[in-house]
């Protein structure tokens, strides 16, 4: 259970329970860094603005962490389902409804975003292994055994750290990730360089993806970076050389 704030303030009787707890600041920068299988807490008692942005970051970075907000009960007037949330709870809530709620959203597994809400696009099959090592996602196939690859058939020339990278943001479409979360998935906990490391990959990659292919590779604003898989065929329609560099 992650709680963005002092949850002994904002919600007193969790204090109560059992639960593991972890506090992170209320910035989109630290909310995606979220291990899974985590319920968020968010509180929203006096900011219902941020609290909504905050949730709209959170589902356009991929994650499908269940959020509940904490509230004042003058809070209910404005929350819909567009929030994309997965329940609510008032403040001075009883233990009792605390733990009842956190069964309730556990049981249901992750919310499905709302209509409405900005959501990672999944592109299908995007960010599956087939058994040929391949992963697809419209025209850009990347095989993971050979570590090479295409775009309409054709090899995109990668340096090996350039596949790493475009492996891993493939593997998880959809999903925003830091600066500094590409570059210990990529590069490991030994590498000492530093997150413009990251940048520089980032532009060689967009560069060899090409002018029709570039925006595959998204960037969220303070955030990070995040693969954009083409929600269908058409998007990847462009001319039978694109990619070949």
């Amino acid at each position: 259970m992650t709680f963005a704030a002092d949850p002994a303030t904002v919600l007193p009787s969790l204090a109560l329970l059992s639960h593991r707890v972890r506090v992170l600041p209320m910035d989109a920068a630290s909310l995606v860094k979220m291990p899974e299988n985590t319920i968020l807490f968010l509180d929203a008692r006096d900011d219902l603005a941020t609290a909504k942005t905050l949730c709209r970051l959170i589902h356009a970075s991929g994650l499908s962490t269940p959020i509940v907000l904490v509230l004042t009960e003058g809070g209910f007037t404005v929350v819909n389902s567009t929030w994309g949330i997965a329940d609510v709870v008032v403040s001075s809530a009883s233990p009792a409804e605390v733990e009842g709620r956190l069964r309730l959203v556990s049981e249901r597994g992750n919310s499905p975003l709302a209509a409405g809400t900005a959501g990672g696009a999944t592109g299908g099959d995007a960010g599956t292994v087939s058994a040929d090592g391949q992963i697809r996602s419209g025209d850009l196939v990347v095989d993971t055994n050979g570590y090479t690859a295409s775009l309409h058939g054709h090899p995109i020339d990668l340096a090996y750290k350039e596949f790493e990278l475009l492996k891993y943001l493939v593997q998880h479409p959809g999903r925003v990730f830091t600066r500094a979360q590409l570059l210990q998935e990529v590069w490991g906990y030994d590498y000492y360089g530093g997150t413009r490391t990251v940048d520089v990959h980032i532009r060689r990659l967009r560069a060899k993806l090409g002018g029709e292919y570039e925006h595959l590779i998204g960037t969220v604003r303070n955030v990070g970076y995040r693969f954009d898989p083409p929600e269908n065929e058409s998007d990847t329609d462009a001319t039978p050389d694109a990619g070949k560099r």
